[in-house]
Formats: C-alpha cells, structure tokens, sequence
C-alpha cells in the first residue's frame, strides 16, 4: 500500500495500521476495499487534526461524540461528497472504532449512534443484447495491434459471458483458460470467497485467440492479461476502450465494462435464469443484492408493453 503522511500521533498512527492489516489479513477484504477506508480514515484524521487543534492521538478519539462525526460528514459533503462516499467513509471509522474497542482503546458507541447517509436508489444499467454483443465482438475492437484488439475481446467476452467483474478477469493467470476443453473457471472475487461459474465456447476461443497473438510469453504463476508493455493489464485500459467503442459503435453512455456484468444478470434472468443461481455466478453474499435485477427486469417489461401496446 503507498504511504502517506498521516495527520497523528505515533500511537494513533500505529493502530490505524494494525487495523488496516487485520482488514487485509484476517478479514480478508479486497485491496481496493482497504485502500478506500485507508484514504477514508487519513481523511478523517486530517479533520480532527483542525477539530483539535492539532494532530489527535489515541486519547483525544477515545470518546468521540455523533457531533463530532456530524461534523465531517458535513465538511466532507461541503467538498462534493455523494451519499456513497460519505457512507463508505462512516463505515470505514466505524470498523477503525470497534477495532480500538475491541482492544479497549476507544468508545464505538458514538459511530454507532450515527444514522449513515440516505443512500440513492439506483438500477443497474445493462445493455440490450445486441449492444452487448457489439462490444465484446472481436469486429467491434478498434485498437490497431490485432493482439491488443484480440485481447480487449477476451476480457469483455468474459464479463459478459461469465459475469466477472473486471478485477477478476485481470486476475486471471496464464494457467487458466489455456485448455480448449475448459467449461468452468475458479473465480476469487471478493473477500477472497471462491465460486465456479461457466465459461462459453465463444469466451474460450476469444482467449486463444489472444493467447496465439500475444508477444508476450504467459506463464502459469503470470498475470493472463497484458498491458502493451508486457506488465499486468490495469483496469483503466479496459475502461478507456469501452469508452472508445461508445462513440465508435454509438452506444450508450452507460456501456461500461461493469454494465456488461449487469447485462449478464438481467439477460439470464430475461431469459427464466433462477435467481438463487444468478446469486451464486455473480458472487452476492446476499439474495438481495442479486434481487435488484428484478426490477431492471420489471421496468423494461414495462417499457417494452408502453412502447408496443395499443392503449399504452
């Protein structure tokens, strides 16, 4: 993890890393979970550096009150915070509290008390069939290098065909998907939990096709996925193309490599896919984070019945 300056005291500065290396280590939380609530809590921390007067140690958060909370809730939205960020970054003081308490170091009851911020209601927004098609079609590419072009399709077939996230799709190793009689792939996705999902003969042949056009050479314990450098492909590339392919292919301006996940999940359940099933592929600890496709099938029923009905 980069190192900042941390606005504390030794004592403070020392049990905020124990905590963030027990969120890694033990609770095994994704490295982009624990950079948020890193950044999250420094942020924090510079405030209650101003709130005191000076930078706080272990004594002086202790017994922190709701006001004090309220208060950088409120300095953080007063610098553009969403609703998101500013209930991410509760949750991250909150879990840095209840360590301390645990240890006997400071009192949790405060956060606890604190009512997180009214969270927006939001659909996830897939794309329609044919859209997603055109984006993980290896015509559909417009980079120049054919094995770059190839390799864009591998990874957007995979989120669309698999329903991966983008982090697991460059997480792969070159071990993986090397074999032509491969129908499934072992998938860590978050908090390290292992699940099984299917991999379609299209993904399969978009991936050798990378792999025979690849310069680069891909060993068992190497990233699959290359960035034209030979390095490990970072996800920023990947959005970067699909914004290309926007314009390119005119789609619209939620075609995201995500949306391809979301597309996966609503065209299974479209198509009669069991809800506890898409649950399991998509990795959701929780049905009712797989429920919210219910409704993005619901509303598009009824987009479809106002669009094509008579008396609509």
């Amino acid at each position: 993890m980069q190192e900042f300056l941390i606005s504390a005291k030794t004592d403070l500065q020392n049990a905020r890393q124990e905590w963030l290396n027990a969120l890694a280590r033990e609770r095994r939380l994704s490295a982009l979970t624990v950079e948020a609530y890193e950044r999250d809590t420094r942020q924090f921390l510079q405030f209650i550096t101003g709130h005191c007067g000076g930078p706080p140690g272990l004594s002086d958060i202790a017994d922190l009150r709701p006001a004090d909370l309220r208060a950088f809730l409120a300095f953080r939205r007063s610098a553009g915070a969403g609703a998101r960020s500013l209930g991410r970054g509760l949750a991250g003081i909150r879990s840095f509290l209840r360590f301390l308490e645990r240890r006997g170091l400071a009192n949790a009851a405060g956060a606890a008390a604190l009512r997180a911020p009214k969270q927006p209601k939001s659909l996830p927004k897939p794309l329609t069939s044919a859209d997603a098609r055109r984006a993980v079609s290896s015509e559909g590419q417009l980079a120049e290098e054919p094995w770059i072009a190839a390799r864009n399709a591998a990874v957007l077939t995979l989120l669309y065909g698999s329903g991966l996230r983008i982090s697991e799709a460059l997480g792969l190793s070159g071990a993986e998907l090397a074999s032509d009689g491969e129908t499934t792939l072992r998938v860590t996705g978050k908090g390290g939990k292992i699940r099984v999902v299917p991999v379609l003969p299209v993904a399969l042949k978009a991936v050798a096709e990378y792999r025979r056009l690849c310069p680069f050479h891909l060993p068992a314990g190497g990233p699959l996925f290359r960035g034209a450098r030979g390095g490990a492909l970072q996800p920023a590339i990947i959005q970067r193309e699909m914004k290309k392919m926007r314009a390119a292919l005119n789609l619209p301006d939620t075609a995201t490599p995500h949306a391809l996940r979301h597309s996966f999940a609503t065209h299974l359940l479209g198509r009669g896919g069991d809800l506890r099933a898409i649950q399991e592929l998509l990795g959701h600890a929780s049905l009712s984070t797989t429920q919210i496709y219910t409704a993005v099938d619901t509303a598009r029923l009824l987009e479809i019945y106002d669009a094509a009905h008579p008396r609509a």
